[in-house]
């Protein structure tokens, strides 16, 4: 049953292809109850909606501190006879055991080149401020390096943390840890994913609300991502989100998953009673495809608007637009060409493996792999190629 108040709204201008329905939450009339209030806007057909604010905030985008599981691929092969034949056949020329669940790989860009491609898109395009918040897997190292430069960015620790859970694991996005803490709070945090237990994930999840200034997002929570089944994945999030939802501050719309399953977020969000929140999920050089527009100019007065206010405005940027598969296909190529004018050790992608605290290559799956980024049109800002931390 919904408790929200409704309203359904086709938009014939959404994209270059076929419609979306959007649902929005209308607004709250007077003597009622406060209810999350969540707009969405697309930046095509409305070019002038940014006017109205002074900021736009990145949320959840990834730099070269992720490390990004490889577990997917002998999934996926499974589904494939003609793919599992061909991974086995390759797997047994290896010069060691290939273990998918240890190995992983990471994004191409250093943690300024990524800061710089988020705050580039609002500040450039959109004309506004920007805030601009790095989510690498289960790290902080991004906004930590960013800190300790010789001219520091000041953006704020954050994390996108996972969490195991009865089978399944969920993402969820830590934004602005009080700087004195961040460091003891990640190995808190890093500490649960490696030895789950409910008893301390919610012990974790009080004592992180108990911080005013600090922002939970539940990010792509109708993803699947051990692809247990729509059946048993929904049950395990059903009762993920009765023990915790508390402590959520907001639901996710993703900029790298399909509209229709963006849909169903934003209808659940609406059961939970949650706003919803932009977040573009960038690995490549493909700046964020949705921000939030806001009049705060802190991140931790954004906070406090979606917090307590419950007032969220998302636009989706140009590159949503465009066919899916073709930008993950494209955030593959910028991962495993080469970026010559990199610092060393970041140059040339490569696959690794974690074995006794050791990062150690990965031979079968390295890659050599030299293709150069195609011409993009004038709407979708690229990363710049040059040399960063």
């Amino acid at each position: 049953m919904l408790i929200a108040s409704l309203e359904i709204l086709n938009f014939d201008h959404w994209s270059r292809g076929p419609d979306f329905d959007i649902l929005i939450m209308s607004p709250n009339l007077p003597g009622q109850n406060q209810l999350p209030q969540s707009q969405i806007s697309c930046i095509w057909k409305q070019p002038d909606i940014a006017c109205k604010y002074r900021t736009a905030v990145s949320l959840h985008s990834h730099t070269n501190q992720s490390k990004e599981s490889l577990l997917f691929i002998p999934e996926f092969a499974e589904k494939w006879p003609l793919l599992r034949w061909a991974l086995r056949g390759q797997c047994k020329k290896s010069v060691r055991p290939v273990d998918f669940s240890l190995a992983y790989w990471t994004p191409p860009l250093p943690p300024k080149l990524a800061f710089e491609l988020e705050s580039n898109q609002i500040e450039i395009d959109l004309e506004l401020m920007s805030l601009v918040s790095l989510t690498d897997h289960d790290s902080i190292g991004a906004p930590s390096a960013l800190r300790q430069l010789p001219a520091p960015v000041q953006v704020p620790f954050a994390v996108e943390w996972s969490v195991p859970y009865e089978g399944a694991v969920f993402h969820l996005g830590v934004h602005n840890l009080p700087e004195s803490q961040a460091h003891l709070i990640m190995d808190d945090l890093a500490a649960y994913t490696r030895n789950p237990s409910a008893p301390r994930l919610i012990k974790l999840l009080a004592a992180l609300q108990e911080f005013p200034e600090v922002l939970i997002v539940f990010n792509h929570p109708l993803w699947d991502q051990h692809c247990l089944g729509q059946s048993t994945f929904r049950q395990i999030l059903d009762r993920f989100l009765q023990s915790y939802v508390e402590f959520f501050h907001a639901f996710e719309l993703n900029a790298m998953r399909a509209w229709t399953e963006n849909m169903g977020v934003t209808q659940l969000a609406a059961v939970w009673q949650r706003p919803l929140i932009s977040g573009g999920d960038r690995h490549g050089c493909e700046p964020s495809g949705n921000l939030n527009l806001t009049c705060a100019t802190s991140f931790s007065d954004f906070v406090n608007e979606i917090r307590r206010e419950q007032i969220s405005h998302i636009v989706f940027m140009p590159q949503y637009a465009e066919v899916l598969g073709i930008r993950f296909m494209q955030t593959v190529i910028d991962t495993i060409r080469d970026y010559p004018e990199h610092p060393v050790g970041t140059r040339r992608w490569a696959v690794t493996s974690a074995r006794a605290g050791r990062l150690s290559a990965t031979s079968t799956l390295q890659s050599t792999t030299r293709s150069s980024t195609s011409t993009r049109s004038s709407t979708r800002r690229r990363a710049p190629h040059a040399s960063s931390t």
